[in-house]
Parts: C-alpha cells; sequence; structure tokens
C-alpha cells in the first residue's frame, strides 16, 4: 500500500514530487524506513560509524515527479559600473 506525500526535491532540477513514505506501524523499522547498523573500530573497538540499510515496507525509488518548479531570478541584478563611495585608500581624517 503507498503511503503518498508531497515533497519538494532540488535535484537534478526544482520540482514537486509525490513520493511514498514508510509504515508508521512498521514492527522492524518503527515507521523511519530503515534500519541502523553501527559498527566499531577495527582496532580501538571503538564507536566509528554506521550504515543504513532500507526497510521492506518502504521503496525509495517509488517517486513521481507532479510540477517541475521554476529557477528563482537573482535579485537585484546590478549591471552599473559605479565606484563605491565608502571603498576608498583615504584615512578618514
Amino acid at each position: 500500500m503507498i503511503r503518498p506525500r508531497i515533497q519538494v526535491t532540488t535535484w537534478p532540477r526544482k520540482a514537486l514530487i509525490l513520493t511514498d513514505t514508510p509504515h508508521p506501524n512498521c514492527p522492524d523499522c518503527e515507521g523511519i524506513g530503515g534500519i541502523e547498523h553501527p559498527y566499531g573500530d577495527h582496532y580501538t573497538g571503538e564507536y566509528a560509524d554506521s550504515d543504513w540499510a532500507p526497510c521492506h515496507c518502504w521503496d525509495e525509488t517509488r517517486r513521481w515527479t507532479l510540477l517541475p518548479l521554476p529557477h528563482r531570478p537573482r535579485w537585484p541584478r546590478r549591471h552599473t559600473n559605479h565606484p563605491d563611495p565608502w571603498a576608498s585608500d583615504e584615512p578618514p581624517f
């Protein structure tokens, strides 16, 4: 069963997408969508990092593009070559 959610994505282009969400009552991942596997350093035995494995209740690749969003213009655009009146080499006295 799909549990759709609307999200904004920025890669490869900014767009609204409809995506699947993890099952909230999943007994394996508890609604997170994946299972964390921490591991330690081989020599010291201390925590080094963790791996993440996706759960069976959720498909990360299930997404559909609804609407591509336009690029935001860069404001303000200044194409003048006026010198800055405050940028000066002279001392302030």
